[in-house]
């Protein structure tokens, strides 16, 4: 391969997809959690008549809309890159990795797509009952599509199920080891948790942002309190989830494990848990280590002296990226145990009465608001870059998986999307900060009745006058 700027063209291929992913994976992960509000919140105005659920349905419907459209077309781009810049890894994994994709379209995909169209803008054209259907159909389908998505990932870093073609392709042995691979069922709780922390730091940050200025708005103190009974109850889940997820996660890919600990050299008597340090991957050491003794021994062995092997007992080939699994991984547990303290923040405010009033929780609930997208960020570089040097653990490595491309055509296509990502899905998340920067209302509307063009403060019968003037 050439090289551009003395970067291969492997190396600017790995960027161009670890960009695209990561525009692509934050709005998923909103969507998803986002779909399932928009469910609990028609079901409780069917359940108790209260106008106050059908506003903040209608309110965070319009948001739900631009986030979908945008998860969707990030998703298209991302998926054409299997073909562009990773042929030889299609080639060898489609007869295993081809079949879950499709079935992730024929099932979730086109669920999605049948009823959004009833969920958005048939409220008044349909019954409530049927409106509801097609509310829990869309959340449903945003849940199955995490579910081969993450089933195709997992595949990936916990192959099982499989056999080799003589002409070296992976093909489907066992549909069901395929599919519920070892890692599956632990990454898709770890991530649908992840998912709906992510949507609950979106819903309270903006619900404290309108507190700071009003505490009047009945919409805005439920949305407030139902986000904060979400990290109450969630965050201390998703932590032992995440806890359950490591121990797999040391079963099958111990190198990662290694990485994310920092651990280069083997403890036969019980391992320190390494709070910080600076890896030094060269040297095989981390050097200024603020360590716990044992402390990584009880956590992943829950022995306090048990033996933990380190990267020495690993070729030196096989080694991820230490530096950059060691602190995304710091990135993700400590962006989680705010997230906790914030829950037992919320139950000490609302103990003592002043969930509504507190502006330190406030405050704090809005300093959180983009902290579930980083943490999902920081948890999916710990993953895949500690997969690595394999894009099918064990199996395939990522030298071995790419197209036999130019450094310069690779270049020129990550800076086209670079260049195009900011402009358009910037001006997308722009828009929806303006939607959440308007205080829900008791007169709310939805998309059928015109309700973006009412959100950015001009009514259809201004705009009609305006568009006449000109």
């Amino acid at each position: 391969m050439s090289s551009l700027l003395g970067i291969d063209a492997l190396e600017l291929a790995r960027a161009q997809f670890g960009f695209t992913v990561a525009f692509h994976i934050i709005f998923p992960a909103f969507s998803i959690g986002l779909a399932s509000y928009l469910a609990v919140l028609e079901g409780l105005w069917l359940a108790t008549g209260r106008e106050a659920f059908l506003n903040l349905f209608r309110y965070w419907l319009k948001i739900f809309a631009i986030a979908f459209a945008m998860g969707v077309v990030s998703g298209i781009v991302m998926s054409y890159q299997f073909g562009t810049n990773w042929s030889v890894f299609s080639d060898k994994t489609g007869p295993v990795l081809g079949p879950l994709m499709a079935y992730e379209v024929l099932s979730a995909f086109f669920l999605e797509a049948g009823f959004l169209g009833v969920m958005l803008f048939g409220m008044n054209k349909v019954g409530k009952t049927l409106h509801f259907v097609a509310t829990l159909a869309v959340a449903f389908g945003t849940l199955f599509s995490a579910f081969w998505i993450l089933s195709v990932n997992s595949w990936m870093q916990t192959p099982a199920g499989y056999g080799i073609s003589p002409g070296g392709q992976y093909v489907p042995a066992d549909w069901w080891a395929i599919v519920f691979n070892p890692s599956f069922p632990y990454r898709l709780v770890h991530m649908v948790l992840a998912a709906y922390l992510t949507t609950a730091l979106v819903v309270g940050a903006t619900a404290a942002w309108h507190l700071l200025r009003s505490r009047s708005n009945a919409e805005v103190r439920i949305m407030f309190s139902m986000a904060m009974w979400m990290f109450a109850i969630v965050a201390p889940i998703q932590i032992l989830a995440g806890d359950m997820h490591g121990l797999n996660t040391l079963e099958h890919q111990p190198a990662k494990v290694m990485a994310m600990e920092g651990h280069f050299q083997s403890h036969p008597d019980g391992a320190p848990l390494l709070l910080f340090g600076l890896p030094d991957q060269e040297a095989g050491k981390v050097d200024y280590a603020v360590e716990i003794p044992k402390l990584s021994s009880l956590i992943l062995k829950h022995d306090l002296d048990a033996p933990l092997a380190g990267l020495d007992t690993v070729p030196r080939k096989n080694w991820p990226p230490v530096a950059i699994v060691f602190w995304s991984f710091r990135v993700m547990v400590g962006l989680g145990f705010l997230m906790l303290g914030l829950g037992v923040a919320s139950l000490f405010a609302r103990w003592r009465g002043s969930l509504y009033t507190s502006r330190w929780l406030h405050r704090f609930a809005l300093a959180m608001g983009p902290a579930g997208f980083a943490a999902v960020l920081a948890g999916w570089i710990t993953t895949e870059v500690g997969r690595q040097p394999f894009t099918v653990y064990g199996l395939l490595r990522t030298v071995e998986s790419a197209s036999p491309l130019q450094a310069p055509a690779v270049g020129a296509s990550l800076l086209s999307f670079v260049l195009i990502y900011f402009i358009v899905f910037g001006m997308g998340v722009l828009y929806i900060l303006h939607l959440m920067a308007r205080a829900p209302n008791e007169a709310e509307t939805g998309p059928e009745e015109g309700a973006p063009i009412r959100a950015a403060g001009v009514t259809p019968a201004a705009a009609i006058s305006r568009r006449a003037a000109r």
